[in-house]
C-alpha cells in the first residue's frame, strides 16, 4: 500500500500504448528516464552497451505484455503520448537486422535483444514484483546502473531516488487521503465531487489547461473506440485471438468506414438511441474496442491501468451517447462539461484506491485494475445522472465490492484472455452499480468505500501469488501458449 500523496487526475489518467501499463508503459518510462539523465549529463555519447534484467512477475508475463519492445522503444528516445504506435511492431525486426539500438536516437550500441534484455523469472526484488535494473556500461570503463519498479497505472519508482532532494509535496486546498475525506471536504463546501476535485487540480493548473487536457484525453478515448470498431483480423502474441468488436459494431450501425471521423461516427451512434438490449450490446462494444487496441499495441488512456482501460470509456460514452436535447427548442446539451465532469470524479476515486490498496495487479490481482476501473466509472456515472456524494461513493462501493478477490491470470502472460472480456464486464458492473446507489438511500449502506478498500488490501494480501500477474495459476495454466514477442 502506497503512502498517501497528492495525486493529479491525470496521473490516474495518462495517454500511451498497450497492451499493459505496469509491463509496458512503466518499463517504457524507466528506460526513458534512464536515457534523459544520461543525456542531462553529458555521457549519452560516452555509452558503449545495456543490458537489462527483469524481475518478478514483470520476468515471468514480461514476453506477453510487449515488454522488450516497450524498453526498446524507451531507450531509443520514443515517448508513449507521442510515438507512432506503427513503429512498434517493427522495431524488433530493425534492431535484430542492424545489431545495434540507437541510445535517445543519437548513440548507436551493439544489442541483441535476446541476451542484453534478461528475464529472471526465479529472481524478485524486494520493493516490488515488477523490478527492473539497467546497466550502462561507458567509454571509460565506468557503469551507470538505475533500479527501477514498475508499481502500477505506469507509475515508476527508482531506487536512487531517496538520494535525491525531492521537491516537497503540493499542499492542497482540499486533501483527500480516504473517502471519508472527500465526503467531509463535500459536505463542508457544499460542492460536487467533481468541483472539489477541481479545486484540488488548480494547484497544478488552471481551468483552461485542466479541460483542454481532459478534452484531449476523452478524445484519445474516443479514437481508440473508433479504431477498435474499425479494425479486424487476429491479435498478435500467438494465442490467435479473433477481434470482435468490428462485427459486433456492425450489427449495430453501417460500417466504420461510412464516416469521415470518429466524432462523426459518435454523432451516429448518439442519433440511433439504442434501446435496452442495443444498450448492453454497444458498451460491450465500446470496452472491447478498447482493448482489443490495448492488446495490439495501440495508443489508449491508462484508467487507472492499460488492463482495464477499457471499461471507463464505455461508461462515459455510454453516458454522452444518451444525453439528448428534450426537444427541437430546447437548450443543446453540453458534452463537452460532461466528460469533464465524468473524468475528473473518476480520477479521483482511483486516486484513494492507489492511496488506500493498489492499482497493480503484481500485488493486488485483477481487483486492482478491473475493480477499480469500475469503481471509477460507477462514481463518475452516478454524479452525472444527478446522484449524491454519498451516492456516488456508494456506486464506487457496490462496484468494488463485486470485484474483490479477482484474480489476474493472463493466458500467455497476453492481456487478451481473460482480460479483454473482463473490461466489458466490469463497464457492465459500473452501470449497474450506479442505478444500485441511485435507487437506494446511501444512509442505509452497511459498507463504506473506505471499508471496501482496505478489505481489497487484505485481500491483496492474502492471495496466492500464482493469481498476481505471473501466469502461474488460475485460467493462465488451462492452455500452453507459444508467446510470439513484438
Amino acid at each position: 500500500m502506497n503512502a498517501p500523496v497528492a495525486i493529479s487526475v491525470f496521473d490516474m489518467l495518462k495517454i500511451g500504448v498497450g497492451p499493459s501499463s505496469s509491463h509496458t508503459l512503466g518499463p517504457w518510462m524507466a528506460a526513458r528516464r534512464l536515457i534523459d539523465r544520461l543525456a542531462e549529463e553529458g555521457r549519452l555519447i560516452d555509452a558503449r552497451s545495456i543490458r537489462v534484467e527483469l524481475f518478478g512477475s514483470l520476468a515471468k508475463t514480461g514476453r506477453g505484455h510487449g515488454t522488450g519492445v516497450a524498453i526498446m522503444m524507451g531507450l531509443s528516445g520514443h515517448h508513449p503520448e507521442t510515438c507512432d504506435v506503427d513503429l512498434i511492431p517493427h522495431l524488433g525486426a530493425q534492431v535484430l537486422a542492424s545489431g545495434k539500438l540507437v541510445l535517445g536516437g543519437v548513440q548507436p550500441v551493439p544489442f541483441v535483444r535476446e541476451s542484453d534484455i534478461v528475464f529472471l523469472v526465479a529472481e524478485t526484488l524486494p520493493t516490488h514484483p515488477n523490478g527492473m535494473r539497467f546497466t550502462v556500461h561507458l567509454l571509460d570503463g565506468t557503469a551507470v546502473i538505475q533500479t527501477s519498479y514498475s508499481i502500477g497505472g505506469g507509475f515508476v519508482i527508482h531506487d536512487d531516488e531517496d538520494d535525491v532532494a525531492a521537491e516537497p509535496p503540493p499542499r492542497l486546498p482540499w486533501p483527500i487521503d480516504a473517502a471519508a475525506d472527500l465526503e467531509r471536504w463535500c459536505s463542508v463546501e457544499d460542492r460536487s465531487i467533481s468541483e472539489v476535485v477541481r479545486a484540488n487540480e488548480r494547484t497544478w493548473r488552471d481551468d483552461g489547461e485542466i479541460d483542454r487536457r481532459l478534452l484531449q484525453i476523452r478524445d484519445v478515448m474516443l479514437a481508440c473506440i473508433f479504431r477498435g470498431c474499425s479494425t479486424r483480423g487476429t491479435l498478435p502474441g500467438g494465442l490467435d485471438v479473433t477481434r470482435r468488436a468490428a462485427g459486433l459494431h456492425d450489427s449495430l450501425l453501417a460500417p466504420t468506414t461510412t464516416f469521415g471521423s470518429p466524432e462523426e461516427w459518435f454523432a451516429a451512434v448518439r442519433a440511433a438511441r439504442p434501446d435496452f438490449s442495443q444498450t448492453v450490446r454497444w458498451v460491450s462494444c465500446f470496452a472491447l474496442a478498447v482493448n482489443e487496441e490495448n492488446a495490439a499495441f495501440g495508443r489508449v488512456v491508462t484508467a487507472p491501468t492499460n488492463g482495464a482501460a477499457g471499461v471507463i470509456p464505455a461508461v462515459m460514452f455510454h453516458r454522452l451517447a444518451g444525453l439528448h436535447g428534450a426537444g427541437p427548442d430546447s437548450e443543446p446539451v453540453d458534452l463537452d462539461a460532461e466528460a469533464i465532469r465524468f473524468l475528473l470524479v473518476a480520477g479521483e476515486i482511483g486516486s484513494i484506491f492507489k492511496k488506500g490498496a493498489t492499482i497493480s495487479a503484481a500485488l493486488g490481482g485483477c481487483q486492482a485494475e478491473i475493480g477499480v476501473s469500475s469503481a471509477m466509472a460507477a462514481a463518475a456515472l452516478t454524479e452525472c445522472l444527478g446522484g449524491s456524494v454519498a451516492q456516488a461513493l456508494m456506486a464506487a462501493e457496490i462496484a468494488m465490492e463485486h470485484h474483490l478477490g479477482m484474480t489476474c491470470d493472463p493466458i500467455g502472460g497476453l492481456v487478451q484472455v481473460p482480460c479483454i472480456e473482463r473490461n466489458a464486464m466490469g463497464a457492465m458492473k459500473a452501470i449497474a452499480a450506479a442505478h444500485l446507489a441511485l435507487a437506494s438511500s446511501a444512509d442505509l449502506a452497511r459498507v463504506s468505500l473506505d471499508d471496501v478498500i482496505d478489505t481489497m488490501w487484505r485481500t491483496a494480501l492474502d492471495m496466492s501469488v500464482n493469481y498476481k500477474e505471473t501466469a502461474d495459476g488460475g485460467l493462465a495454466t488451462r492452455i500452453a501458449v507459444n508467446v510470439v514477442e513484438c
